[in-house]
């Protein structure tokens, strides 16, 4: 899934808005009196917490100001640190982006919850919390698995949505995740991160390396590593996700939102076939396949990536 932050077998198996709202500012971004400000982007947004239903929760959020605000949902063992700067940087030039860890997660307080409804739920209390109105979201891996269960329980909250290299319940491919992960046993975090995201061509490994080496071109005020609970608890949500589930496709026919597709060819945790079926039964979809690129398709094309994906949105 997300191999930005090494995610480790033994991690994951050890262990496997309505309310009133109060915002801090971490004291770690804050910029030095006397020296010019420079532009918000993803390497020095400063990172705030929202109190959602008695929990902190950590967020970033810069970009363009007015319009509909676009959310993202990152994949297992993500972080607000695990996005890549030049897909982040390039949505907010057109839209208020707003990255966030959801409940348990790096900096945010709380329990991580073990199924994907839950921290669906989660992210959904987080959006509202935030008084964001009606929003876009973006679902990479897992966050897709999320954004899937948020516009079928709160359907009025969602105006469109771009699911990244995600699949429907019973998705095929992604319950091998466990002999996947055990195969990462001794690689550095970049061949790790090679090694989930990107093709073996020598084009995909060169795009990796420098989407690896953007991830952390942040120095200041990055986020947590997650914890092993944590981990744990996501990996048993995503496995459970991986279950066989005979009205999966039946169900998603009920997303009536636009929604974009995007997915590598050679996707090694979740099958492209996976991109076929979603395309096939949700009516007002889009897919954008890309060539010889893996789970992490859209860092590997950036560029393409946002050019459709503006578009997607600005429709």
């Amino acid at each position: 899934m997300n191999a930005i932050r090494k995610f480790t077998m033994a991690s994951a198996i050890c262990a496997s808005l309505f309310s009133a709202v109060t915002i801090s500012c971490s004291e770690d971004n804050d910029f030095p009196t006397g020296q010019e400000t420079p532009a918000v982007s993803h390497n020095n947004a400063k990172t705030m917490f929202i109190n959602v239903k008695g929990t902190d929760f950590a967020y970033r959020s810069w970009g363009k100001e007015g319009g509909v605000p676009l959310v993202l949902l990152p994949g297992t063992g993500g972080s607000m640190d695990d996005w890549d700067p030049a897909v982040t940087d390039g949505l907010a030039k057109q839209y208020k982006l707003i990255i966030f860890d959801n409940k348990g997660v790096a900096s945010s307080k709380g329990t991580t919850p073990n199924t994907v409804q839950a921290m669906a739920n989660d992210a959904i209390d987080f959006i509202k919390a935030m008084k964001l109105g009606k929003v876009n979201i973006m679902g990479f891996s897992m966050g897709g698995f999320l954004a899937q269960r948020i516009v079928l329980t709160e359907p009025e909250l969602i105006n469109k949505i771009i699911l990244v290299d995600s699949g429907p319940k019973g998705a095929i491919g992604l319950s091998n995740l466990p002999n996947i992960v055990a195969g990462t046993t001794g690689l550095s975090p970049e061949e790790s991160y090679l090694k989930f995201g990107f093709t073996d061509s020598e084009k995909s490994i060169a795009a990796g390396k420098a989407s690896f080496a953007r991830v952390h071109l942040r120095t200041t005020g990055r986020d947590l590593l997650l914890s092993d609970a944590t981990s744990a608890a996501q990996f048993t949500a995503v496995l459970a996700w991986a279950q066989p589930d005979a009205g999966a496709l039946e169900e998603i026919k009920m997303i009536k939102k636009p929604v974009l597709i995007i997915y590598g060819d050679k996707d090694l945790p979740i099958s492209v076939q996976n991109a076929y079926n979603m395309k096939q039964n949700l009516e007002n979809s889009v897919l954008l396949e890309f060539p010889d690129s893996g789970h992490a398709a859209f860092y590997q094309n950036h560029e393409v990536f946002l050019v459709k994906a503006l578009e997607f949105l600005a429709q």
